[in-house]
């Protein structure tokens, strides 16, 4: 997937809830976060001109940003090659510790998690990305599913046609227009016109099965979780062995215990 430049970071200067006047607009912290993004899997490892090709900084600012990074402990480097270190997970961790979210919603999954023997867990919509936010512990040995924390593309897992089914067919239709439809399992293609039919059945039925999208054996299930102003602000899902679940079975016997555990939480959100 295509990272976005610093200046598409930099540029987002207003926000609907809280604008920002141009004088108070600091651009070098949007460069640095820029720069945080940049590592990944695939570019775990990185010389500074590659890490200015990815973000679209000039090189000598983006060298400057890299040695800062090191200074502060969040990067180390090697003299040639530059990588973040534990330290960065503090910056996520925050969230997970702060956030209202995660700490309203963790009693209800854990009750759901012991009525229905799975792990249920609670995600958020973060650009093209589905990131798990909560999870119940589980209720057997051995669990599956995603820690909270993980990042998924969101096309392969049933949290993110659950969150884009809420949206207007315009911002639907100007998301899928931007997102990379990658293949994560030879026997799930997922194109942007399967994708849509997708979520156009999740809005029709108000849930999601995705049945094999990221990995062959697994079935997720997920409803949109929304506000007490009908808003959505998160998933609720389950990720389930294929062997043991099928999608009738999913509707006959879990999702009324989803949808029930989320129409609670629509008066607390």
């Amino acid at each position: 997937m295509d990272f976005p430049h610093a200046s598409a970071l930099v540029s987002k200067t207003t926000n609907k809830e809280f604008p920002i006047d141009s004088g108070d607009l600091i651009a070098g912290v949007g460069r640095v976060l820029a720069v945080v993004e940049a590592f990944n899997d695939e570019y775990g490892r990185m010389t500074v001109t590659q890490v200015a090709e990815r973000t679209g900084i000039p090189r000598t600012a983006a060298r400057r940003y890299l040695l800062n990074l090191c200074h502060f402990g969040y990067g180390d480097t090697d003299g040639k090659f530059y990588w973040l270190t534990p330290r960065v997970l503090r910056l996520g961790q925050g969230y997970l510790d702060g956030a209202r979210l995660p700490r309203l919603v963790q009693p209800f999954i854990q009750r759901l998690a012991m009525s229905s023997g799975e792990t249920v867990n609670v995600s958020v919509l973060d650009g093209h990305d589905v990131v798990y936010v909560a999870r119940s512990n589980s209720p057997r040995v051995v669990s599956i599913g995603f820690y909270a924390g993980a990042r998924v593309p969101a096309h392969v897992v049933g949290p993110g046609p659950a969150i884009l089914s809420t949206l207007s067919d315009a911002d639907l239709q100007a998301w899928i227009a931007t997102h990379e439809f990658a293949t994560f399992n030879s026997n799930a293609v997922l194109t942007a016109q399967t994708f849509e039919k997708m979520v156009l059945i999740a809005r029709k039925n108000n849930y999601c099965v995705s049945v094999g999208n990221l990995d062959f054996g697994l079935t997720g299930v997920a409803v949109p979780l929304r506000d007490r102003h009908g808003e959505c602000k998160a998933a609720l899902s389950m990720t389930l062995q294929s062997s043991i679940w099928n999608e009738s079975l999913i509707v006959e016997k879990l999702l009324p215990l989803i949808i029930e555990t989320a129409q609670v939480l629509r008066a607390l959100i």
